[in-house]
């Protein structure tokens, strides 16, 4: 099996940018975080209310948060491929939180050894038309590959599971295989705490089946979209 190891201008341009994914014929082809995106999320209007009525604009404090969540990233790929971050781009406020969420995945990190294979690495699925880019795929032990997310925010939802489910497809259409799926919740502060989840085996058939059914609809509001313009 192949190994692939980013450079850090690869990673900038990952981070920094919205990725976009074509297949063989050139074909734009949607996400597997934009797939998973369709689905309601029904706590969304209640969160928004409850900031609301604090004098919180829901919309940049989720902007904010997810600024937040790109630096944590960068945090986590500079210290699995060995560079030094680059954080330039963010306040020191931005900076402080997410050496909050970094401070424990590294002592997640300490438990193990984590031998990276690839990081940040963007994959195409022939098969089911679609793309993605997964945070780590890695040796952990010595023993098991395993697809690792690491997620900046308050828990480990059902979604992130599907989202995970279509990495772990894309990988093994590449010819790399998953033994685990694991997601680690590394919280941004005190409030949100360290969370960690693995799942053995490959995606379950109702997984496979909700990501076939939601490109089908990406594909249809796409073409709604075209008949609109």
């Amino acid at each position: 099996m192949a190994t692939k190891k980013n450079k850090k201008n690869d990673f900038s341009r990952h981070s920094k940018q919205h990725q976009q994914y074509f297949n063989a014929k050139g074909v734009r082809l949607p996400g597997v975080t934009t797939l998973v995106g369709l689905i309601d999320k029904p706590f969304l209007a209640p969160a928004a209310n409850r900031l609301g009525l604090q004098g919180i604009d829901s919309v940049k404090h989720w902007a904010e948060l997810a600024i937040i969540g790109r630096c944590v990233h960068e945090m986590i790929f500079c210290n699995l491929a060995n560079f030094k971050p680059d954080l330039s781009d963010y306040t020191a406020r931005q900076i402080g939180q997410a050496k909050n969420a970094f401070g424990k995945f590294r002592e997640w990190k300490n438990r193990h050894t984590i031998d990276a294979i690839m990081l940040e690495e963007p994959l195409v699925s022939e098969k089911f038309q679609f793309g993605g880019t997964m945070d780590i795929y890695a040796k952990v032990d010595r023993r098991y590959l395993d697809l690792i997310d690491a997620k900046s925010g308050s828990g480990i939802w059902p979604d992130m599971w599907l989202q995970m489910a279509g990495y772990s497809l894309l990988l093994e259409e590449s010819g790399f295989r998953v033994d685990r799926r694991r997601i680690l919740n590394v919280g941004r502060d005190e409030t949100e705490d360290f969370a960690e989840e693995v799942r053995l085996g490959p995606p379950k058939p109702e997984e496979i089946s909700a990501l076939r059914h939601l490109r089908g609809l990406w594909a249809d509001l796409a073409s709604l979209r075209k008949e609109k313009d």
